[in-house]
């Protein structure tokens, strides 16, 4: 049933539900008390003593001691993601997708505590590559499931990274944004979604997806005073390098408080003419458009801060900045050191925390329960789950994740590995008996030539590979992992260590060894990885696949004369091996299923091999190996449940058809075994829900350049496909009832029943559609959610907030934001794709009028468009439209050009030569022509003149279409 109800007063936003959990202890614009005076009195008095050119080395990541003054060294950048990472051991927690997998504010605000305290722990001893200032959350949406960085963030919605994110910067802070525990602040600013030639593509952003969905993820922690700064992005957006785009204008008006704003490593330095983005001549250009556009810290030259406070001593003197911006910056960076209590004795509230808080009982606990928290039941036919320990008296634990934990880029190093065959293990106890393979062939390479065997070495160190051995010995074994896209990774049987390529000799091809010597493959340019590469004689070579990109055609294996190491050599040169399989990795984890009462089938992804920074992902699925391995083990024993651990979704189309019980986590952590355990076997109920759409296939997906999310129809907003799995979709062991929705003041009320036989937590998520529109509109809009935990048969009220503002779109004809008259579906559900109650929401909002195209419009506000770019109007800010080719053109709907307009103005330019064109049609691109104005050659893109036509039979309510022929850019036009 619906029920519908009249709203025609605004409406209050109560601070309720998600994003007061997550702003609890967060004092949000709130005025600055005795200890933010004492700061700014503190700031005001080093300002006044600092020289130029200290300030000027203050301007560096790296920020030198200034003993005169009691000014201490100080470091941006501490990584802490999920966890204190690079500086040692300590608590790590679920990759951050997998913390917004929970759907608790609260608990992630717990969790950003702990890693505050971490870094804080450290403060006593200050190592080399501490500072508190962290470079957490990253707040980058996940409108595309390939981005390689998707572990990174939190969702593809919005809303739900804000407050996700608002509460782990507010645990980070520690709640007082005059007292920081540590200064957070979110990355990558802004529409950094891809990997692939990062510092060169730009993402076009139309006003309504930079207004509805990009800036919002990052404005929550900002405006909360939950954030201390942005981290500007490599990318450019909308023609121009984010790392100069105005934050003057956006982010720091977002908050009254300070913000410290830095760039991402070495961006300074893709500026200039000698780097990838070439937008100046110069570095001292560069710079001074760098400090000018907001940002206070340079993040480059790893610790050398003299090319900067070169280049900005430059820019001074050329009269590109004046001492007063470079005080802008230091007052920024010292007002947050200040806030840190950087200038007290004491270290200021947080000054008592020491080396003891990390890895602290307390934050185990917390990453066993976060871990759990964090698992996403995505099927469990006919209860297959969860698993009666009682009654289990043989299991198999098979998989090439069965055995291990691995980290990623940004994880800090692993106090103790808990991994899922320990953590059931342990769980079932002396009772049973658990068997395990991982899955994989173990294998010998034999030289089809020489006869003779790769050989490894032993000990911890390993040794160069080379051939030498006439038989296959332990040391002539290596297990063979398979990620995907023929990518393959070796583990020396000698001393269970991965093979990779470093050169000890430094002398190109014949200087790159291969060495046994690493736990796990790791490293910016990740060495461990091979394609084996099967010839017509059935050998195969080994090609060498690390992402390295220097080494030419000398990327496949060959035996050196002489002593038979391996280096590298070009096809020709490639050694051609036999493959020996000493054991079958999928029998052996056959056998061991199909004599256990359950088989748990654990797959998934090794961060550093299938995506990560720098590497988006191009196959969606399961890497071959593994898919083949589940397939077996099913036909082998009828009772088997896949774990999936991995970063992000993934294709499982005929997982799902098939597999009674699928469960899904991100690399959890320490504490991954445990909290597995304590899902499998209920003593946890599951509860964590996807932040993702889940797709069939890669095929339902336009080009991962595309960032609009409106025309290309991305994310659970606008996709109107069949989906794997839903945004929001997640399983429990107790099933839920949803009562009537009540239409509140501000706020919707629904009661909701656990109607089964265990207690559960539920995930009660609201969501919006509008029915009629001026423009597309989403096919759902999340507004709240609550989590609430019910014993069996217990019914709780759930009140979620729904401001009027929040049913709010971007009006392009006007540059605001309008809530239109419409009727508003109100949807309330388990997931985007489960929806068990509605009403229907009457509001008196506004009827957006017809364009007055009088007025001068923005050629950005169009409304829809073919073969255009979006691009920088000028260096410092403004956006234009350019056309890309032929047949571009740009709508803007339902303009009222009244008797008649006569005239067209539109401001233009063509940078390269030879004339052009831009043609006013109306009702369709190729409708009838109003009139032509001839474009000439301006020689700069840059340069704007004025053209204008003659209009004919331009009259009434029309949709206006210009067509500018290729090369021409249009900043902004009007119709007299």
């Amino acid at each position: 049933m619906k029920r519908r109800t009249v709203l025609a007063v605004p409406l209050a936003l109560p601070l309720a539900g998600p994003l007061a959990t997550a702003l609890a202890g967060t004092a949000a614009a709130a005025p600055a008390g005795t200890a933010g005076t004492a700061a700014a009195g503190k700031v005001r008095e080093l300002l006044a003593a600092l020289t130029l050119d200290e300030k000027i080395s203050l301007l560096h990541q790296w920020q030198p001691a200034i003993p005169r003054l009691g000014m201490k060294a100080f470091r941006t950048g501490t990584e802490a993601l999920h966890g204190l990472a690079w500086l040692g051991p300590a608590t790590v927690f679920p990759q951050a997708v997998g913390l917004a997998a929970t759907w608790d504010p609260a608990l992630i605000r717990e969790v950003g505590a702990a890693v505050g305290d971490e870094v804080r722990g450290l403060q006593h001893e200050r190592p080399a590559g501490w500072g508190l200032n962290v470079w957490a959350p990253v707040v980058n949406l996940l409108r595309d499931p390939r981005w390689g960085r998707n572990e990174e963030g939190y969702s593809e919605d919005p809303y739900l990274t804000g407050v996700i994110s608002t509460a782990y910067a507010g645990g980070l802070t520690g709640g007082d944004p005059d007292n920081l525990k540590t200064a957070p602040l979110v990355k990558h600013y802004l529409a950094n979604n891809n990997e692939v030639r990062r510092d060169q593509t730009s993402s076009d952003l139309r006003p309504r997806v930079l207004k509805e969905y990009e800036e919002p993820a990052y404005r929550a922690a900002i405006s909360a005073d939950a954030a201390c700064g942005v981290m500007t992005a490599y990318n450019l957006v909308n023609g121009r390098p984010c790392t100069v785009t105005d934050l003057n204008s956006s982010v720091r008006t977002w908050t009254d408080r300070t913000l410290l704003n830095v760039t991402d490593a070495w961006a300074p330095n893709n500026l200039p003419a000698g780097g990838s983005q070439k937008y100046f001549d110069t570095l001292a250009e560069a710079d001074a458009a760098i400090l000018k556009a907001g940002v206070d810290s340079f993040t480059t030259d790893d610790t050398d801060g003299g090319p900067t406070a070169a280049a900005v001593k430059e820019a001074l003197a050329q009269g590109l900045l004046t001492e007063a911006d470079v005080d802008t910056a230091v007052r920024h960076i010292l007002d947050i050191r200040a806030r840190l209590g950087d200038f007290t004795a004491d270290g200021g509230p947080y000054g008592h925390l020491d080396r003891s808080v990390i890895d602290s009982p307390a934050h185990r606990k917390l990453a066993r329960r976060t871990a759990a928290e964090a698992v996403v039941l995505l099927k469990n036919d006919r209860g297959a789950l969860p698993l009666d320990a009682r009654a289990l008296r043989t299991a198999a634990v098979v998989g090439p994740l069965a055995d291990t934990l691995y980290t990623d880029w940004y994880s800090g190093s692993l106090p103790y590995a808990i991994t899922p065959l320990k953590g059931i293990t342990d769980r079932l106890g002396a009772g049973a008996e658990v068997t395990t393979s991982e899955g994989v062939d173990r294998i010998a390479l034999r030289n089809a030539a020489t006869g003779r065997y790769v050989t490894a070495g032993t000990g911890d160190g390993g040794a160069a590979l080379a051939e030498g051995a006439t038989a296959a010995g332990e040391t002539e074994q290596f297990d063979v992992f398979g990620w995907g896209e023929g990518i393959v990774t070796l583990r020396a049987v000698a001393n269970g260590k991965v093979v990779g390529m470093r050169d000890p000799d430094g002398d190109g091809p014949e200087g790159y060894r291969f060495f046994n010597d690493q736990d796990q493959p790791n490293g910016w340019f990740v060495s461990q990885l091979f394609r084996p590469e099967e010839q017509d004689d059935g050998t195969v070579v080994l090609r060498y696949a690390g992402y390295e990109n220097w080494l030419g055609d000398a990327v496949y294996l060959r035996a050196r004369d002489g002593d038979g190491g391996l280096v590298l050599g070009t096809a020709a040169d490639a050694s051609r091996y036999t493959v020996e399989t000493l054991r079958d990795g999928v029998e052996e984890a056959v056998t061991a299923a199909r004599a256990a009462d359950v088989a748990i089938v654990v797959v998934g992804s090794m961060p550093f091999i299938n995506a990560r920074e720098t590497d988006d992902r191009e196959d969606m699925g399961l890497a071959a190996t593994q898919s083949a391995l589940v397939r077996a083990v099913l036909a082998a024993n009828p009772r088997t449940v896949v774990v999936v651990e991995n970063s992000y979704p993934t294709t499982l189309t005929w997982e799902q058809e098939h597999v009674p019980a699928l469960v899904w986590t991100t690399h959890a952590g320490q504490e991954t075994g445990r909290a597995l355990a304590d899902v499998l076997f209920g003593d946890v109920n599951p509860a964590g829900r996807l932040t993702q759409t889940w797709y069939r296939s890669a095929a339902d997906l336009p080009s991962i350049l595309e960032y609009d999310n409106i025309k290309y129809e991305r994310t659970y907003q606008y996709f109107t496909g069949d989906v794997l799995y839903p945004f929001g979709h997640g399983l429990s062991y107790t099933t839920f009832r949803y009562g009537r929705p009540r239409l509140l003041r501000g706020a919707v009320a629904v009661a909701v029943t656990n109607t089964g036989r265990r207690a559960g937590a539920e995930v009660v998520q609201l969501y919006t559609r509008q029915r009629s529109s001026r423009v597309k509109q989403p096919v759902k809009k999340l507004q709240a959610f609550a989590k609430v935990s019910l014993r069996p048969g217990e019914t709780r009220t759930v009140t979620l907030p729904l401001a009027r503002g929040s049913l709010a779109h971007w009006d392009v004809t006007r540059e605001r934001w309008v809530v239109e008259r419409s009727t508003y579906d109100v949807l309330v559900g388990a997931s985007s794709g489960d929806i068990r109650a509605r009403a229907e929401l009457a509001v008196d909002g506004e009827t957006v009028p017809p364009r007055d195209l009088r007025r001068t419009t923005r050629a950005e506000n169009f409304d829809d468009y073919a073969g255009v770019r979006l691009i920088d109007e000028s260096k410092p800010r403004g956006t234009a439209v350019g056309a890309e080719s032929a047949g571009a053109w740009l709508l803007f709907a339902d303009a009222d050009l009244r008797r008649g307009a006569r005239r067209l103005a539109a401001r233009v330019a063509k940078e390269s030569p030879g004339g052009g064109t831009v043609e006013v049609r109306l009702d369709t691109p190729d409708g009838r022509l109003a009139g032509t104005a001839a474009v000439s050659s301006t020689g700069s893109r840059y340069a704007y003149e004025e053209v204008t036509a003659v209009l004919r039979g331009a009259a009434g309510r029309r949709d206006v279409y210009l067509v500018p022929s290729e090369g021409v850019r249009i900043a902004d036009f009007s119709l007299r």
